[in-house]
């Protein structure tokens, strides 16, 4: 059995937290210096893991500090290590760029400084940015190295358009992923698909990956039929959504690498033939980019871009759904937007990927990868078949509270913590 669980990683995290005689693991408590290189708190992706992983340990009676960017939003209860101020350091970033390395210098200095006063017994790094940063503070503090990843540095950056296989740069990067990779004493993927890529592509000792899927915190995100109509009917008249119209939502940054051409062409198939759908796609940073874009397909009367919705009140937006949508293109990142879906009870359309698959199992409707006439069709499947979709919205909240809950990924990750301690 324990062989099984070195080579498995499903099986290894299954073992995490149910032990065979029924005994639950003992929480102790930590001081867990986390490393975002990012701008926490943004509304979106990676930053919600961050935030509700946190939130979870808290819960267990451990003391979270997490070193970030300077740029970013405080949340009550989470105590944040900013970096210092700087020129070009200020602003949200989001994305590969060539002044994180700038903001990572940074975001060093900071979190040595933070480390020496705090001393965690444990430093858990997000993204492999956060990992070679933590590196060295891990042997300071003679801490383990938790590396929370989230998917390929590499393969983000050719998503983004930021690298080309072709690049000479390719080669020395995917070198310095392997390196980052294996300075950790132990991997959290947020998929098993991650989980697999690891051990196929870079070579890591599959005793050291433990996949934890991205969550969600189901007392935030209630079932949308638990909403007033009143409230509900408030926002859309405050969105300027025509009475009558069925709502497609979608909730996420608004980028390429994303799929939101992808979503706009499908929007204005389904319009041509269903002019009682509209899209209230929400999310930025391209909101400007995907208006013009809509008007350019004759469909600006039928979307609605509000821009950046506040994490605290995603729940309500995402309440005036019939229908969600998230044609994310790459296939090697979380797809977190997913669990928030499922746990409002919003039948779900995505492209046909590994991370979708994980999520949403055989309750998803799919569509060819990057086949925008596919994205159509799935979602008018639904749209008419308003009951089945209804029925799916009713078993997406059940599979969320039964598997993707963070009250449990807060044990898995303090039973890792143990583990990587070698207790």
């Amino acid at each position: 059995m324990v062989e099984t669980a070195r080579r498995d990683p499903a099986s290894r995290v299954t073992l995490l937290g149910n032990k065979s005689n029924g005994e639950q693991p003992v929480s102790c408590r930590h001081k867990i210096l986390k490393i975002a290189p990012t701008s926490f708190f943004a509304d979106y992706g990676c930053h919600v893991r961050i935030l509700e992983e946190t939130l979870a340990l808290q819960k267990r009676g451990s003391r979270v500090i997490i070193c970030t960017y300077r740029s970013g939003r405080d949340i009550d209860g989470v105590e944040v290590r900013r970096a210092l101020s700087a020129p070009l350091a200020n602003g949200i970033k989001v994305g590969s760029s060539k002044r994180k390395v700038y903001f990572d210098a940074w975001l060093a200095i900071r979190s040595l400084s933070a480390s020496l006063r705090f001393k965690p017994d444990v430093v858990h790094a997000h993204l492999h940015e956060g990992a070679l940063i933590g590196y060295p503070l891990s042997k300071l503090n003679r801490a383990p190295l938790i590396f929370d990843c989230q998917g390929s540095l590499t393969s983000e950056m050719l998503d983004h358009n930021f690298l080309r296989r072709d690049s000479t740069f390719y080669g020395p990067l995917r070198q310095l992923e392997s390196v980052i990779n294996q300075g950790a004493k132990a991997i959290i993927t947020s998929s098993h698909n991650a989980a697999d890529l690891l051990i196929r592509e870079f070579g890591c000792d599959t005793s050291k990956i433990f996949p934890v899927p991205d969550c969600v915190n189901p007392d935030r995100f209630r079932p949308k039929w638990e909403l007033s109509s009143a409230i509900k009917e408030s926002l859309r008249a405050r969105l300027g959504i025509p009475e009558g119209r069925k709502i497609v939502v979608y909730l996420g940054l608004l980028a390429e690498y994303q799929g939101s051409s992808f979503l706009l062409r499908a929007a204005a198939t389904i319009c041509r033939r269903q002019p009682d759908v509209h899209f209230l796609l929400m999310g930025f940073p391209g909101q400007r980019r995907y208006q013009e874009l809509a008007t350019d397909l004759g469909i600006q009367d039928h979307v609605t871009l509000p821009g950046r919705i506040p994490y605290e009140e995603a729940p309500l937006y995402l309440s005036l759904g019939d229908v969600a949508v998230s044609p994310k293109i790459s296939e090697t990142e979380g797809n977190g937007k997913l669990l928030n879906y499922i746990a409002t009870g919003l039948p779900t359309v995505t492209f046909d990927t590994p991370v979708s698959h994980e999520i949403l199992s055989d309750l998803g409707v799919y569509a060819e990868l990057g086949d925008s006439d596919g994205l159509a069709r799935a979602l008018e499947s639904l749209l008419v078949d308003e009951k089945g979709a209804m029925q799916r919205g009713y078993e997406l909240r059940e599979r969320a509270l039964k598997r993707f809950n963070w009250n449990e990924a807060g044990k898995m990750i303090l039973d890792i913590y143990e583990w990587a301690a070698g207790r």
